[in-house]
């Protein structure tokens, strides 16, 4: 627990055979977590054997998408605060003690990858990603007049129970995009946020998403279109948002 609220971690897997073990323990030995939950999203053949005989929970979802296995996570959590984490080696989880004071603030803490003090040696955060993350963030902050934010793809985040519960039925994106979704729609919905700096380390294996330029692209391209459609949507999604508030869950600050 921290500061008396339980803390689940949502793990999305496919391939991460090689990492998830590690990862799992890393989040046990803090300390502070309640539960961890590992998405099995068609993964590799051996992840349920990496994951058995640890404290996670492995959750199945066929649906395949990294959006679709990260709701099925958020789904499944309890906690009052929840982490979620690609389990590929390249993040920390002793990072989680810099982003959980943060809650006391807000509801949600995101991680950037791409402030070079914490991007480790043979990470996959070259020129060309860091600066297509960073380009794809300014548009979104001028976009929607956010504070500031310097990355749209890192998995690395802490939401609290109402971002969980507010953000659950408004994800439409079950793809590589889900997280650049979350972004936009923390904002239109008015939950707080900040992003904070995170290590980043050379990945356990390879990408299917940003192991080639091409994808890495696509995935740009497509978060972007993202960005600029929920841009005319945003009034009918918050009026959404209050009309599911209860009298006993009032909005959040702006």
């Amino acid at each position: 627990m921290y500061q008396g609220k339980t803390v689940s971690v949502v793990l999305p897997t496919y391939n991460e055979k090689d990492s998830i073990r590690a990862c799992i323990l890393g989040f046990e030995q803090t300390g502070v977590v309640d539960e961890i939950i590992v998405v099995n999203n068609n993964a590799a053949e051996g992840t349920s054997q990496e994951v058995a005989g640890t404290a996670a929970i492995e959750v199945m979802e066929s649906r395949q998408g990294y959006g679709s296995a990260i709701v099925a996570g958020l789904r499944r959590s309890t906690g009052d605060l929840v982490c979620i984490c690609e389990p590929d080696g390249t993040f920390d989880p002793v990072d989680i003690f810099k982003m959980l004071p943060y809650t006391n603030d807000v509801e949600i803490v995101y991680g950037t990858r791409t402030v070079g003090e914490f991007i480790w040696q043979d990470a996959n955060m070259g020129w060309f990603l860091r600066l297509g993350n960073w380009g794809v963030a300014k548009l979104m902050e001028v976009i929607f007049n956010t504070n500031s934010l310097s990355d749209v793809g890192c998995t690395l985040r802490v939401l609290n129970r109402q971002a969980v519960d507010t953000l659950l039925p408004l994800f439409k994106e079950m793809g590589s995009c889900l997280g650049a979704e979350m972004m936009v729609l923390s904002r239109i919905t008015k939950l707080r946020s900040v992003q904070i700096p995170v290590n980043y380390r050379a990945r356990v294996g390879h990408s299917s998403v940003t192991g080639h330029w091409i994808g890495a692209v696509s995935v740009g391209l497509r978060m972007i279109w993202v960005i600029l459609a929920y841009r005319g949507q945003a009034r009918l999604i918050r009026a959404r948002a209050v009309g599911k508030q209860t009298d006993d869950t009032p909005m959040v600050r702006a």
